[in-house]
């Protein structure tokens, strides 16, 4: 099995609802194996519930998980042009893997929720893909064949660079079917990548 880890932080639920579209697409290729998880939180309980933060049950990772997957698919809200401090403070816990190089050559791809459309969406999908970069990650963004991200109809996110959603000032918009359909593209497009170079290294290994 080709197993891809779709890791998550969201504060009010937009990032979760594209991270489950993210899982949904990349378990519709078969061969393929899909986790859920989210990075720990940070911010303390009685901030956490004066800001109204969603509640969210899914289960923690840690960085050492991130060595058990061919593909991982990272969700974050835009905070200051920026990925969340939740999901940076995870990464900077993974020098161990990057000592190693044990994430060089596995397959990542970012998706973002951001509060207005020029609030900093591309910045964070590309910025996140920096750090990414270092562990030796190979990036997949959200290509144009994937035709929802040109339509000029309506309010969308995502970019070339990963699929997202434009939540609004307030948060009260939620991702529409295009950003949905966005994300479980991406979700199937990592899992072909991923399943495609795992079996070139099968291959390898077996010659």
């Amino acid at each position: 099995m080709t197993c891809v880890l779709v890791l998550y932080y969201s504060s009010y639920g937009h990032v979760r609802a594209l991270a489950n579209a993210e899982a949904e697409g990349a378990g519709s290729i078969p061969g393929v194996s899909v986790d859920l998880r989210r990075v720990p939180e940070t911010v303390p309980a009685d901030i956490r519930k004066r800001a109204g933060f969603a509640v969210d049950t899914t289960r923690e990772a840690i960085p050492a998980d991130l060595e058990a997957y061919d593909a991982i698919i990272f969700g974050t809200p835009t905070l200051f042009g920026m990925m969340a401090g939740q999901m940076k403070s995870f990464l900077d816990q993974a020098g161990g893997l990057w000592a190693r190089n044990a994430l060089v050559g596995k397959v990542a791809a970012v998706f973002a929720s951001t509060g207005s459309q020029h609030g900093g969406h591309e910045a964070t999908l590309l910025s996140t893909q920096i750090p990414l970069q270092h562990f030796g990650m190979l990036i997949a963004g959200m290509p144009y064949s994937f035709a929802g991200q040109t339509t000029a109809d309506a309010i969308i996110g995502g970019s070339p660079y990963g699929a997202g959603t434009i939540a609004g000032a307030d948060g009260s918009r939620t991702p529409t079917a295009t950003d949905l359909a966005g994300a479980r593209f991406q979700g199937a497009y990592v899992a072909r990548i991923a399943a495609r170079l795992a079996g070139a290294n099968l291959h390898s290994e077996a010659a």
